[in-house]
């Protein structure tokens, strides 16, 4: 992001993305519903962020990004999806804790780790084994505590007690 901007500000701008995506008007009243705060406080956001260039808004008026702003969103938006999709594919994190902690996370990750976790999605999503590799045996790992290798080893042992 060329554009510094605080992670409350990031918010701002991703909360009237994805309130956009809905066709209706972007309004005051609805930014501040999503992000649980009050109309004052969004009220001061705005003016800050139309001052930086960010959103354009009159007083009682809608609410709309700039292309700057909508950049900016659209970066932080495609953090949040991809944080979201990681904890809870990759991690099997329910989507609740998984919705939480992206949109915590979205802001610190650098974009190297951004990276790897895409790649890491995009892994996961080809293996020949979908359904019984990896997914599998991390979820069995998160139920029983028991890594895979743990696993086979037990397994060899029992075998070749068998044979002696």
């Amino acid at each position: 992001m060329s554009r510094e901007c605080s992670s409350s500000m990031e918010d701002y701008l991703e909360a009237i993305a994805v309130l956009g995506e809905s066709g209706k008007a972007v309004r005051v009243s609805r930014i501040g519903q999503r992000l649980k705060v009050r109309m004052p406080s969004v009220t001061a956001a705005l003016k800050k962020l139309s001052r930086e260039g960010l959103v354009e808004h009159r007083r009682y008026g809608y609410v709309g990004l700039t292309a700057e702003g909508g950049r900016i969103a659209r970066e932080v938006l495609y953090r949040h999806r991809t944080l979201t999709r990681f904890l809870a594919e990759a991690l099997d994190v329910d989507a609740s804790t998984a919705e939480e902690d992206a949109c915590r996370i979205e802001h610190v990750i650098s974009p190297l780790s951004l990276e790897r976790v895409i790649k890491f999605i995009e892994f996961i999503g080809a293996s020949p084994q979908k359904g019984a590799g990896f997914p599998r045996q991390y979820r069995y790992y998160l139920e029983h505590g028991k890594l895979p290798g743990e696993c086979y080893e037990k397994r060899v042992k029992k075998q070749k007690k068998g044979r002696g």
